[in-house]
């Protein structure tokens, strides 16, 4: 098992920066691939960005791509979201997940993800 612990939220104007961050529990976060993921109010939660174990192999989604960037840092157990340029339709509870893969892909849909952190709010003010 992993447990995840989002942090890096806040309140930015628009075109302003932020870094999320997500810390993972556990000796195996390297055969993890990591996800971020999004909801807003009243919205279903949507795909934002995924990075495979190794962090070869990134995806995106089409409404962060250019802005956006997904890293990781297998020593330190933690994912990154660095989040520029944003815009005030980015307003959401991130979440960052993991899925135990065997392989080296990135994964964009939701129900690949089996953990799962408890968010962390994004506002981005006009």
């Amino acid at each position: 098992q992993v447990q995840l612990v989002e942090s890096g939220g806040g309140l930015v104007q628009a075109g302003g920066s932020l870094r999320l961050s997500c810390a993972a529990s556990g000796r195996t976060f390297s055969s993890y691939a990591m996800g971020w993921f999004r909801q807003a109010p009243g919205k279903e939660r949507e795909f934002v960005a995924a990075i495979a174990r190794s962090g070869g192999n990134r995806a995106y989604a089409d409404s962060v791509k250019g802005r956006f960037t997904i890293s990781r840092d297998n020593a330190k157990n933690t994912v990154y979201l660095q989040m520029n340029s944003l815009k005030p339709e980015d307003t959401a509870v991130y979440y960052c997940a993991a899925d135990y893969s065997t392989n080296d892909v990135a994964r964009a849909r939701l129900y690949e993800y089996d953990y799962w952190g408890q968010g962390t709010q994004v506002t981005v003010s006009s």
